[in-house]
């Protein structure tokens, strides 16, 4: 079954008011920058977004931010994202901070079909407010219940025509756990390829996971902050 579409703005039809969307990438990288630029255009309201931050201002993510588009964001830091920080002082919009390995895990739960599961991690702090707690083994454990979405947007570098997917190092980062835990996954690509073409060893996400896919186009592939130290007279 050929999954292709023509664009992001194809691919992002059926997105809709108050949707829940999972986003890949950390940080910058691996994000889908076509779909989140479709989004925007699009005008798609009172989103819920779950993803590990939410861009920087002014790019990826912090798009649909400044265009006042996300009700509600799960993820697992701010960053240095000025905006979200002003409007979650301001209560415009709610935020859910979620210890990374639990956002991940909770994640792979939600597409491996298991409700909730139990972790130490938060166990004592305000991360445990108002969940259930368990002993086990002479220690005490959260339960945290599993993430799932109406749509996961993701970004691999080359994919072919039935949706097999291929990520390429850290930009692999959250995206195939994300492909697995929607109800409609859309995956931009660098290169999309014959079926066949890719070898089926180095597959990261089935195609069984994947109900459209497009090669998307003007990736800027913008590196969030860089450091270079100072050179040293004498050195």
């Amino acid at each position: 079954m050929n999954k292709v579409v023509a664009h992001a703005d194809a691919a992002i039809h059926d997105v809709f008011d108050g949707a829940t969307l999972m986003v890949g990438g950390f940080g910058l990288c691996g994000i889908p920058e076509n779909l989140i630029r479709a989004l925007v255009r699009k005008g798609v309201k009172h989103l819920t977004t779950i993803s590990n931050n939410v861009g920087v201002d002014g790019l990826g993510m912090g798009l649909l931010l400044a265009a006042g588009q996300i009700r509600k964001h799960i993820g697992t830091y701010v960053g240095e994202n000025k905006l979200l920080e002003k409007m979650v002082l301001e209560g415009q919009i709610e935020l859910q901070l979620v210890p990374q390995g639990t956002f991940s895990e909770r994640i792979r739960a939600g597409g491996a079909g298991i409700p909730a599961f139990f972790t130490p991690t938060g166990v004592g702090t305000i991360v445990a407010e108002g969940k259930e707690t368990r002993e086990f083994d002479g220690r005490t454990y959260l339960m945290e219940r599993a993430l799932k979405a109406d749509f996961a947007l993701v970004k691999a570098w080359k994919g072919d025509k039935l949706g097999n997917l291929v990520y390429r190092k850290t930009a692999r980062n959250f995206n195939p756990m994300m492909a697995a835990a929607a109800r409609v996954t859309i995956a931009e690509v660098e290169h999309v390829v014959e079926a066949g073409e890719l070898d089926a060893e180095m597959i990261h996400t089935p195609s069984v996971y994947v109900q459209r896919i497009f090669q998307g186009e003007l990736f800027e592939k913008r590196v969030e902050k860089r450091t270079v130290r100072k050179s040293v007279v004498g050195r």
